[in-house]
């Protein structure tokens, strides 16, 4: 019912609305036709996941955010591909592979995800700084393992229909963006750990008298982060069909910002999952929309720096004091 939906949700799917009638209107009847709307569902998940992991970093608090996401993502491709290919030739058992892919790559995010929070629960090191150092860790080990090059997955035929092929007009892809979303929707709103974790963002003190586990909660915290990054890897090497080093070089931006714009609060201990899902959507169809007009990629670098800083400002800044009346 509309009166158990907040203010945030109601605007961001409004905004949807808004951009996709825009685009129509400005772009012509091919920006709403059912082929482009199913290519911006598939480009919607790997930055999606990516902002996932970074608004439970921010919910946790203690200025909370994770860095490494993109990187982590492109380590899990690469390590995947380069270990089940040595496993299983791709094209003698393309299931087998696929299979074994996505399970090498989840791994990888779950060694990299413990690695973050261990560090930050262990010695200290603020999340900026701790998911930093890792961040160009793992990009270091994709670089040393590649030489700096693209590695081609070839045409495998389930990791390609994973990436690409829609089943009733919905991409595989986005599905099971959706899917995850709604477990982690669940998970923070229904569960003691949704509990603990916003308590935890919002007063560590309170939490450590409260007999919330500070360090156990940071752990859990930074390694779905690294899962979620991890899946995030897969969606890329499967829709790319190659994997890179530096793929999404401007990712941590825009996952930064999506989690912004879904009103996770950026000091901490609030944060809904429904509202980062829509507010990546809308960050998609916009972007969408720019490619549709030919507008520079630079450009669209710039605005999103801006639409980021200016959402950072307007959750600092009282607007009121501005606009109450001269006395």
């Amino acid at each position: 019912m509309i009166r158990n939906l907040d203010r945030q949700t109601v605007f961001l799917a409004l905004i949807n609305i808004i951009v996709l009638l825009t685009g129509g209107w400005i772009a012509g009847a091919n920006f709403l036709d059912s082929y482009n709307l199913q290519i911006m569902a598939s480009q919607v998940p790997e930055l999606g996941l990516l902002a996932l992991g970074v608004a439970l970093a921010m919910i946790s608090g203690n200025g909370g955010i994770d860095l490494s996401g993109i990187a982590l993502a492109n380590l899990s491709g690469i390590t995947a591909f380069l270990i089940a290919s040595q496993l299983i030739a791709p094209a003698a058992a393309p299931m087998a592979f696929s299979w074994s892919f996505a399970a090498i790559a989840l791994c990888v995010g779950l060694t990299g995800g413990l690695l973050n929070g261990f560090m930050i629960a262990f010695t200290g090191l603020t999340p900026l700084i701790a998911t930093l150092g890792t961040q160009l860790l793992f990009t270091g080990i994709a670089v040393w393992l590649t030489n700096g090059s693209s590695v081609s997955l070839g045409y495998i035929p389930p990791l390609d229909d994973f990436g690409n092929l829609p089943v009733l007009g919905v991409p595989l892809c986005f599905a099971l963006f959706v899917i995850i979303a709604g477990a982690l929707g669940y998970l923070l709103r229904c569960t003691p750990f949704g509990v603990r974790l916003m308590l935890l963002g919002s007063n560590e003190k309170a939490a450590r008298y409260g007999g919330v586990p500070v360090r156990r909660m940071i752990v859990l915290t930074y390694t779905i982060c690294g899962l979620l990054a991890s899946v995030a890897g897969v969606v890329i090497a499967a829709r790319a069909g190659s994997v890179k080093w530096d793929y999404g070089s401007s990712y941590v931006l825009i996952a930064i910002l999506i989690a912004v714009l879904g009103g996770v609060k950026p000091e901490g201990g609030y944060g809904r999952i429904l509202c980062v899902l829509l507010a990546a959507t809308a960050l998609q169809i916009l972007s969408s929309l720019f490619n549709f007009l030919g507008i520079s990629n630079f450009f669209r670098d710039l605005a999103w720096g801006v639409l980021l800083l200016a959402l950072l400002a307007s959750a600092r800044v009282n607007l009121s004091l501005w606009l109450r009346p001269m006395r």
